[in-house]
């Protein structure tokens, strides 16, 4: 079936389209699996062939999983690493404040600590340190005893900080999976699907994944060694739910083995056996089963809290600990520091709004700048920009002369690259990430000269991927939602960025109510304006102060389509269907 714009223009702005599928596939998908027709459409929209259905219905490391010595330097990694082991070596972690850098470490420290290694943590401060390795604080992990250094999220182009790191002493392995430059840094090795010379197809693991597969392979190494003939094997499956927050909270594609690390951590997460994520869903009132959402939106923003606006070690004590106490008395106090947290991302966006407002947006690169904002709320600031306009953002703070940006980026547009080509170009001072988010360090001076290297190196890349275009799965009637639907719509999931939650419109939907709640949410009933019947009750999230908002806060009783978004969920022990709206059309 060829696409389709069922709506030309929306409140929004934005054309609404039918996903193209194939109906030859969508009824032999059904056939084979028995499958209702909507979940085959998604499978066949999102190019899923029927060879292939099996595996992304079932997602399983068994036959996802691949062999980890297939990364360059891995082999040398896990043989060193499994040495000092043995040799009862040291062995130091440094992290990235995020959700990912605090994911990894922890994975890596749990890990050697099942195997009886000593394993320390750094997670560098924010705003005293900034982002990767540097010489003071390895200094430090040296003079605590550690011979091996691992940066994990982060290392791949910290040239200065790990020639010094050899220098001291130290075997240095950097496990990350941000965009290299033509040269690595001086190290043991450099295990990373993103490096220049790496030839994998495996390139959109997050660093959590990485770490996973590093733990692998030298679980498998101490085996050839004849290490677990006297000492317990961890069972590393229990590590997922670890991989599954930072694969979801670094917004990497549901792809591949991705889809495995989710789907399995997921239910690994459901068991609790991970005292500081239990700690942390009771904190944020997660009273069910968690899935994509919850990780994304709840646990994820509380551990980022901590290396946003507090303690940038928190979220790895917390993943770590194994005491109940402990990890109540962090996550209480990571729930306190993402209120502050909010409170100055909303101060922000308020003001990077008001410039971006004046200085328009039909540009390559939305770049706000402004004197003394947080650190650590420019990157979500930006996410949040970015969804708005639809254009890759971002935002720039300004101190002492130095200017410090975080950003995002919309599908088909490289920031990452970008950010990587002006680095090495000297237009910056520090810079990297990945496709989706990346971030710089520059002197103010050169932020023109910046703006104007960005404006041309994206500039067709954006023409290509900023139409305003939401994609629509099937248009339905209001009696259409309902949990039978909602739960037949978990048999394609997870789902996330590379496998899009599926999207409906909602035809002949009649506004009968609409109500502010919260800050800036709207609450809206909808019911068929045939009949009056079947009321489905949906959430717009800060939409009050958008065109969205308005529109619906003015239409109450009027008849319109709707986009929208539904997952099962339950209340005290009752099944719901949360609705989300996206867009709506008269």
């Amino acid at each position: 079936m060829s696409n389709e714009i069922v709506i030309d223009n929306s409140v929004s702005g934005h054309k609404w389209k039918l996903r193209d599928y194939d109906e030859r596939q969508v009824k032999a998908i059904m056939q084979r699996f028995g499958l209702s027709e909507i979940v085959a459409r998604l499978l066949s929209a999102r190019g899923v062939e029927v060879e292939a259905a099996e595996g992304f219905l079932n997602p399983s490391l068994k036959n996802l999983l691949p062999d980890p010595l297939h990364y360059l330097d891995m082999e040398a990694a896990a043989d060193r690493l499994a040495r000092a082991v043995i040799d009862g070596e040291k062995i130091a972690v440094f992290g990235d404040y995020d959700v990912d850098g605090a994911t990894s470490s922890s994975l890596l420290k749990r890990f050697f600590t099942a195997l009886g290694a000593e394993a320390i943590v750094h997670i560098p401060d924010r705003i005293e340190e900034g982002y990767g390795p540097n010489r003071p604080a390895i200094q430090k992990l040296w003079d605590r005893g550690a011979k091996i250094l691992i940066t994990v999220d982060c290392g791949t182009v910290s040239y200065e900080p790990l020639a010094a790191a050899k220098e001291i002493g130290f075997d240095t392995i950097v496990v990350d999976h941000h965009m290299g430059g033509e040269t690595l840094p001086e190290s043991f090795a450099v295990i990373n699907p993103n490096r220049m010379d790496e030839t994998t197809t495996h390139k959109y693991m997050a660093a959590v994944g990485v770490s996973f597969m590093l733990a692998v392979a030298v679980s498998t190494r101490l085996r050839e060694l004849g290490y677990f003939k006297t000492n317990k094997e961890p069972n590393l499956l229990n590590l997922l739910d670890l991989v599954a927050l930072g694969t979801i909270c670094d917004v990497m594609p549901l792809i591949g083995v991705n889809r495995a690390f989710v789907a399995q951590g997921l239910k690994i997460m459901a068991g609790r056996r991970n005292v500081g994520l239990a700690a942390l869903a009771d904190i944020a009132n997660l009273s069910e089963a968690p899935g994509v959402f919850h990780l994304g939106f709840l646990l994820g923003p509380r551990i980022n809290a901590g290396g946003r606006v507090g303690e940038a070690g928190l979220g790895v004590k917390l993943l770590t600990t194994n005491s109940p106490t402990e990890a109540r008395e962090i996550a209480e106090t990571l729930n306190k520091l993402n209120e502050e947290r909010r409170a100055l991302e909303f101060q922000v966006e308020e003001e990077a709004t008001k410039i971006v407002e004046e200085e328009g947006v039909d540009v390559p690169l939305i770049m706000p700048i402004g004197y003394g904002w947080h650190q650590g709320v420019v990157g979500i600031v930006a996410s949040r920009l970015k969804e708005r306009y639809h254009r890759p953002t971002a935002v720039v703070t300004i101190n002492d002369g130095i200017a410090k940006a975080s950003g995002r980026s919309i599908t088909g547009v490289d920031l990452g690259a970008a950010v990587a080509s002006a680095r090495d170009l000297g237009l910056t001072l520090t810079g990297g990430g990945h496709a989706m988010a990346a971030g710089f360090t520059a002197e103010e001076a050169k932020l023109p000269e910046l703006k104007k290297f960005f404006y041309e190196r994206l500039q067709e890349q954006v023409e290509q991927n900023s139409g305003k275009v939401l994609n629509i799965d099937a248009v339905i009637s209001v009696n259409a939602v309902n949990a039978r639907l909602a739960e037949s719509l978990e048999k394609a999931g997870p789902y996330g960025t590379g496998n899009s939650e599926p999207r409906f419109m909602l035809k002949d939907a009649r506004l009968v109510n609409c109500t502010e709640i919260g800050n800036g949410h709207l609450k809206c009933i909808f019911d068929d304006a045939t009949s009056g019947k079947f009321k489905v009750y949906a959430m717009a999230f800060r939409a009050m102060e958008k065109p969205l908002g308005q529109f619906l806060l003015s239409s109450v009783m009027k008849e319109m389509s709707v986009a929208i978004r539904m997952r099962l969920s339950s209340w005290q022990g009752r099944e719901r269907v949360d609705v989300q709206i996206d867009d709506v059309a008269a």
